[in-house]
C-alpha cells in the first residue's frame, strides 16, 4: 500500500514523517521516502527551487523526472515486495503545486489538468492520502516563506489546487486539520495511516 503526505509548505508533513517513522506500531519493513528525493534529479529540483527565474515547465519536468526515477528505484519496488510505503509528498504535490505555478502563463487553460495528464500514463497513484489542511497564511509563517514556492499568495492558489484534488477523488484523501496541536494531528495521521 503506498500512503502520501501532502499539504502546504508549513503544514507539519514532514515532521508527522518523522514521528511515523520511530513508531513501533508500523511494519518493521515499512518504506519511506520523499520527494524531492535525494538523487542527483532531486538535487536539480532544490536547485530550481532555489532560482527565482526557473522556467516554470522547465522546472515542471525537473519534477516530473525525479518522480519517474522515484517510481522506478524506490516506490514500486517496494511495493512488489508487499511494503508500505509512506512518502512525504508524492504526484500530488507536483499537481497542485506546479499547477500553480503555470498557472501564471497563458500557455494553458487548465495547468493542474495538464499536469496530470502528464503523469497519468504512467505515475502509480497513491492508497490513501493523508492531506495536512492549514491556511494560507500560517502555512507562510511556520515555513518562513524562504523561497518562491512559500508566499501566502502562492500557497492560496496551492490550496485551491489541493482542493480541486481532494473532490476529485474524495474516497482516497483523509483530511487532518493542521492547526491542532502537534501531538493531536499525528495521532489522526497515524490512525489515517494505520486504518
Amino acid at each position: 500500500m503506498l500512503v502520501t503526505l501532502e499539504g502546504l509548505d508549513g503544514s507539519g508533513k514532514t515532521t508527522v514523517w518523522e514521528r511515523l517513522r520511530a513508531d513501533d506500531a508500523l511494519p518493521a519493513d515499512t518504506v519511506f521516502t520523499r520527494e524531492p528525493t535525494d538523487s542527483w534529479y532531486g538535487e536539480a529540483v532544490m536547485r530550481s527551487i532555489e532560482d527565482d527565474g526557473a522556467d516554470s515547465l522547465a522546472e515542471l519536468f525537473l519534477y516530473t523526472a525525479d518522480h519517474a526515477a522515484h517510481l522506478s528505484d524506490t516506490v514500486r519496488p517496494a511495493l512488489d515486495d508487499g511494503s508500505l510505503v509512506i512518502s512525504d509528498r508524492y504526484a500530488d504535490s507536483r499537481y497542485a503545486y506546479q499547477g500553480a505555478t503555470l498557472a501564471d502563463s497563458d500557455r494553458f487553460d487548465d495547468p493542474l489538468a495538464y499536469v496530470r495528464r502528464v503523469h497519468d500514463p504512467w505515475t502509480r497513484p497513491p492508497d490513501r492520502t493523508v492531506y495536512l489542511d492549514l491556511d494560507p497564511e500560517t502555512a507562510a509563517r511556520r515555513s518562513g516563506a524562504t523561497n518562491k514556492f512559500e508566499t501566502a499568495d502562492y500557497l492560496a492558489d496551492v490550496r485551491v489546487n489541493y482542493e480541486r484534488l481532494i473532490d476529485a477523488d474524495p474516497d482516497r484523501f483523509v483530511r487532518v486539520d493542521a492547526t491542532q496541536g502537534p501531538d493531536t494531528v499525528y495521532r489522526q495521521v497515524r490512525d489515517a495511516v494505520l486504518d
